[in-house]
C-alpha cells in the first residue's frame, strides 16, 4: 500500500486470472487487509495477458451439487459484498479480457478504466451457466434492459469503446496505460474529503442493496440448477475437447 492507495494483483496469468476458488479466496484476503490498514482507494488489476478471463472451463469443475460448489459461489458473491460496501473507493484497472466473473468484478468498483485493447463479455449462457455477483440486477442498471438482456443472452464479446458508449466503464486509455491513469483518478480521489466521498457512496449503494442482494440469492439457485443441466455439461466438454474458447472461458 502507498499513501493510502492499496494495489492488488490478480495472480493466476497462466490461466488469465480465471476465478478458481482459490483466486477467489486471495482477492477477499486483500480487500480484507486493505480494509484493515485504512486504504481509502484500492486498485485491482490483473497480472499477465488479461484482468480476469471468467470461469476456468479447462480446470477440474466443482460437482454443482457439492458443499464446495455452494461455497464457491457464495464467495464470489462475497466479493461483490465487499466491493460495494466498502468505504474504500475501489477502481478496477482492466486490459486483456474482463469477462464473466470478471466482468463481475469490475462493475462491482465504483470505478472502470480500460486499456483500449480490452475484451469485455458476458459469456455464461453460451457455455450453459448462470451469471453471480449481481448482475442480473446491476447490469440493467447500468446500460438498460433491452441491453443487458443482449449482452447476456448472445454472450458476445465486445471492446472498450462500445463498454465506453454503453456508461458500463469510466476510462478508455491508451494500450498499456490503463494503470498510470487508474493511479492517476485514485490520487484525484484521495485529494478529496473521504467522509464526504464515503457517504456519497454509501448513499448510492443504499439504494439498490436490497435490489441486489435479491438478485443475487436467484443467481445462486440458477446457478445450481444451469450447473447441473445437460446442455452446461455438453458446453464444457465441447470446450475441453476442442479448445475453443466461448467468449469468457478462462483458456
Amino acid at each position: 500500500m502507498a499513501d493510502q492507495i492499496a494495489f492488488i494483483r490478480l495472480h493466476r496469468p497462466e490461466r488469465l486470472n480465471a476465478a478458481s476458488p482459490q483466486l477467489v479466496a486471495d482477492l477477499k484476503r486483500a480487500l480484507d487487509q486493505a480494509a484493515a490498514q485504512h486504504a481509502l482507494v484500492t486498485v485491482i488489476s490483473g497480472d499477465g495477458r488479461a484482468f480476469c478471463a471468467g470461469h476456468d472451463l479447462k480446470a477440474e469443475t466443482l460437482p454443482p451439487d457439492s458443499p464446495e460448489a455452494l461455497e464457491h459461489l457464495h464467495a464470489l458473491q462475497g466479493i461483490t459484498r465487499l466491493l460495494r460496501d466498502s468505504a474504500t473507493v475501489s477502481i478496477a484497472a482492466v486490459h486483456g479480457y474482463a469477462l464473466g466473473a470478471g466482468m463481475e468484478f469490475a462493475l462491482s468498483c465504483d470505478f472502470i478504466v480500460a486499456d483500449a485493447g480490452t475484451q469485455f463479455g458476458f459469456p455464461e449462457v453460451s457455455v450453459g451457466l448462470s451469471v453471480t455477483g449481481g448482475i442480473s440486477y446491476l447490469l440493467p442498471q447500468a446500460v438498460g434492459l433491452p441491453m443487458a438482456k443482449e449482452l447476456i443472452l448472445l454472450g458476445e464479446t465486445f471492446g472498450a469503446e462500445k463498454a465506453k458508449s454503453l456508461g458500463l466503464i469510466n476510462r478508455v486509455t491508451a494500450p498499456g496505460d490503463h494503470l498510470r491513469v487508474a493511479e492517476e483518478l485514485a490520487r484525484r480521489l484521495l485529494a478529496l474529503p473521504h467522509r464526504a466521498l464515503s457517504l456519497a457512496k454509501e448513499a448510492f449503494e443504499s439504494a439498490v442493496r436490497p435490489q441486489v442482494e435479491t438478485a443475487m440469492k436467484l443467481e445462486i439457485q440458477n446457478a445450481l440448477l444451469t450447473g447441473d443441466s445437460a446442455d452446461a455439461a455438453d458446453a464444457r466438454d465441447q470446450f475441453a475437447t476442442t479448445g475453443s474458447r466461448p467468449a469468457g472461458s478462462g483458456q
